[in-house]
C-alpha cells in the first residue's frame, strides 16, 4: 500500500472519528433543548471540555488532509521536470548519436511515444477526487447537522419569546396588584366594625394568595427563560463551530479543485510544448535531409504537408482562448493558495522548511 493510500485511509478514520463526535454533540443539543423546553435543568448536559475535544480532533483531521495536499502539489511541482527530461536525450540516446544521428532521434521518439504522462496525470487528478469526496462527505454532515440544531434554535427562540412575553405581562399584573394591596390595608388599620373588618381581611388574605401565586409563576418563567437562554446560547456556540469547520473544509475543496485545473493546464502546456519541439526537430532533419525519398522522410513531409498548416492555424486561433483561460485558472489557484496558507500556516511552514517530527 504507497504513502498516499496509508494516508488517505488515516484520513478516512479521522474523518469518521470526527462525525461520530459531532453527531454525539448534536445530539446532546437536541436532547438540551427538548429539556429546555420543558423546564430542566440543563447545566451538566453540554460542557465547554466536549466542544473542544470535538474541535481539537477537526483540527487534526484537517491538518492530515492539508499535508496530503501539500503532498499533491509537490508531484505537481515535478511534472515540468518530467516533461524536461522527456524533451532531453538520455544519455545513451547522446552516445548513440556521435554514430547515427537518425537511430538517435528514432528512440528518442519511440520513448515520448510510449511515454506514460497521461496515466500520472490521471492517477493524480484521482488522487485529488479521491480527497475531495472525502472533504464533500463532510461538509455534506457538517450542513445536516447546523441544519437540525438551526431548526431547534428558531422554536426555542420563538418559545423564549413566548415566555418573555408571559413573563412580563405577569410581572405588570403583580405591580398592578400593589395599590390594591396597599388601599385594602389601609382600610383595615382604620375600620372600627369587626364584621367589616373581618370581610377585608378575607379579601386581603385572597388577594395576597393570588399575589404570591403569581410571583411563584413569575420565578417558574424566569427560570424557564434563563433555561431556553443557557439553550439558545450553547446552540449557537455550536451552530458557529459547525459554520467554521465548514468554511474550512470548503477552503480545503476550492484549494483541489482549482489545483486539479491548473494540472490539466499544465500537462495541456507542456504536453503541446513538447509536441511542437518534436514537430521542429523532424522539420529540421527532413531541411537536412533535403531530397532523400526514404520512407521516414515521405512519411514525415506527408504528415506536415497536410496537416500541419491547418494544426498551426488550430493553435493560433485557440491560443487566445487557450492563454486567457490558463491565466484565469493561475489567478484562481493564486487566491485558492492565499487561503489554504492563511488558515493551514503552521502546515505550510513545517512542509517548506521540512520541519517533520521536529
Amino acid at each position: 500500500m504507497s504513502d498516499f493510500d496509508t494516508q488517505v485511509r488515516d484520513s478516512q478514520a479521522q474523518v469518521a472519528e470526527a462525525q461520530a463526535k459531532i453527531s454525539e454533540l448534536t445530539s446532546r443539543v437536541e436532547t438540551m433543548g427538548a429539556k429546555a423546553k420543558s423546564g430542566e435543568d440543563i447545566s451538566i448536559d453540554i460542557e465547554n471540555a466536549t466542544l473542544e475535544d470535538v474541535h481539537a480532533h477537526t483540527e487534526l483531521m484537517n491538518a492530515n488532509i492539508a499535508e496530503l495536499i501539500m503532498g499533491l502539489d509537490d508531484v505537481t511541482s515535478g511534472f515540468s521536470k518530467d516533461f524536461d527530461e522527456m524533451r532531453n536525450k538520455t544519455g545513451w540516446e547522446s552516445f548513440v548519436g556521435f554514430f547515427s544521428q537518425g537511430r538517435s532521434d528514432t528512440l528518442r521518439q519511440e520513448r515520448i511515444r510510449t511515454a506514460n504522462i497521461d496515466d500520472k496525470l490521471q492517477d493524480l487528478i484521482a488522487k485529488s477526487d479521491t480527497i475531495v469526496k472525502l472533504l464533500e462527505n463532510q461538509l455534506g454532515v457538517l450542513n445536516e447537522h447546523k441544519e437540525k440544531v438551526e431548526v431547534n434554535l428558531t422554536g426555542t427562540l420563538d418559545e423564549r419569546e413566548a415566555v418573555v412575553g408571559e413573563l412580563e405581562s405577569l410581572r405588570a399584573e403583580i405591580v398592578g396588584m400593589d395599590p390594591k394591596i396597599i388601599e385594602l390595608e389601609n382600610k383595615i388599620s382604620v375600620e372600627q366594625d369587626a364584621a367589616a373588618r373581618t370581610k377585608l381581611e378575607s379579601e386581603l388574605a385572597a388577594l395576597n394568595a393570588q399575589y404570591n401565586e403569581m410571583v411563584q409563576q413569575e420565578q417558574v418563567k424566569l427560570a424557564k427563560s434563563q433555561t431556553l437562554e443557557r439553550y439558545i446560547e450553547k446552540g449557537k456556540t455550536w451552530v458557529d463551530s459547525l459554520q467554521n469547520q465548514a468554511a474550512t473544509q470548503m477552503v480545503l475543496i476550492n484549494k483541489l479543485q482549482t489545483d486539479t485545473k491548473q494540472r490539466v493546464v499544465l500537462y495541456d502546456a507542456l504536453t503541446k510544448s513538447l509536441k511542437t519541439a518534436q514537430q521542429q526537430d523532424v522539420a529540421h532533419r527532413i531541411n537536412e535531409i533535403g531530397v532523400q525519398t526514404d520512407k521516414e522522410a515521405q512519411t514525415a513531409m506527408a504528415a506536415i504537408g497536410s496537416a500541419t498548416n491547418q494544426r498551426m492555424a488550430d493553435m493560433m486561433e485557440a491560443h487566445e482562448d487557450h492563454m486567457v483561460f490558463a491565466r484565469k485558472v493561475l489567478e484562481q489557484k493564486a487566491k485558492a493558495d492565499e487561503r489554504f496558507a492563511r488558515r493551514f500556516q503552521a502546515i505550510v511552514e513545517k512542509h517548506d522548511k521540512n520541519l517533520y517530527g521536529a
